[in-house]
């Protein structure tokens, strides 16, 4: 197994309210690069199944209840830079002064409310399909990005209009088209040479449908139950997982890039996907 650190930059790239239905519908993008690496359809959001409180557990390593976020919150107010629950974001820009970091969400809220701001974080935020392009634009320019975020929208707002669901058509048309804007991603990864020494995740943040056919927020499996996955260095392809909650997100970028994991952490690194744990 690798040492921690051994990874050049981590790629977390996200569709929010996807779930589990990535296995319902067309999604070879994903699979295909997955191959590399694991896929469960096991993981558990946090509670409440809501955009903020699960985007930022997975950033923050921490349980709603101590980051605070919610939506409302995330969408008024920026996110304290003091706060003893950091971002993956602040780790990094604490560790390396000036390593390019960089988070493009098509839900504004991510930016201006979830990720700090003030420490040198390149934040765009822009409709789906606009949004992977400028990532490509982005990547031609800054292949020593050290972290990338990206966040796309339209799984949630398809579930929000037409319910969640693998009996929704629109709603798995919606993941689809997620996976082909991450293909176009991965594919700019692997052109400009980063793909080996790169940690990239593939996520979700919630489900949807399960105590409410077009909503989410509760302990229903529909609505906690998500994929995760993740393919880079020191990876073995297939290497069973579980028990992962998002939050644990946060700690396995720690480890990739060698970061400082704090103390009062709910985030866990599985021991299986590097051999080691950030926790005794």
């Amino acid at each position: 197994m690798p040492k921690q650190g051994t990874c050049q930059r981590v790629f977390i790239l996200g569709m929010d309210g996807a779930g589990n239905f990535v296995r319902d519908t067309d999604t070879p993008h994903m699979h295909e690069f997955l191959k590399r690496g694991i896929l469960t359809y096991d993981a558990q959001a946090v509670l409440p199944t809501i955009s903020a409180e699960c985007w930022g557990s997975m950033l923050h390593g921490v349980l709603p209840e101590k980051h605070g976020l919610n939506n409302d919150r995330a969408e008024l107010e920026a996110y304290p830079e003091d706060s003893p629950y950091p971002s993956v974001f602040r780790l990094a820009r604490e560790r390396w002064s000036d390593a390019k970091l960089a988070a493009f969400t098509s839900w504004s809220p991510i930016n201006r409310g979830i990720i700090e701001d003030g420490i040198g974080v390149h934040k765009v935020c822009l409709p789906d399909e606009e949004l992977a392009a400028s990532i490509e634009t982005y990547l031609e320019s800054n292949t020593d990005v050290k972290l990338l975020f990206m966040q796309l929208d339209e799984p949630d707002a398809s579930g929000h209009d037409s319910g969640y669901g693998s009996d929704s058509p629109l709603y798995l048309q919606a993941i689809t088209r997620s996976d082909q804007l991450i293909g176009k991603v991965l594919d700019k990864i692997e052109q400009l040479g980063l793909m080996e020494d790169s940690l990239i995740m593939i996520v979700t943040d919630h489900g949807g449908g399960g105590a409410a056919r077009y909503s989410h927020g509760s302990d229903h499996p529909q609505d906690k139950t998500v994929f995760w996955g993740c393919a880079g260095p020191g990876i073995e392809p297939g290497t069973p997982i579980s028990n992962l909650s998002i939050t644990d997100a946060a700690a396995i970028v720690a480890c990739a890039l060698d970061l400082e994991a704090p103390e009062h952490w709910d985030a866990v690194l599985p021991e299986a996907l590097f051999g080691q744990s950030l926790k005794e």
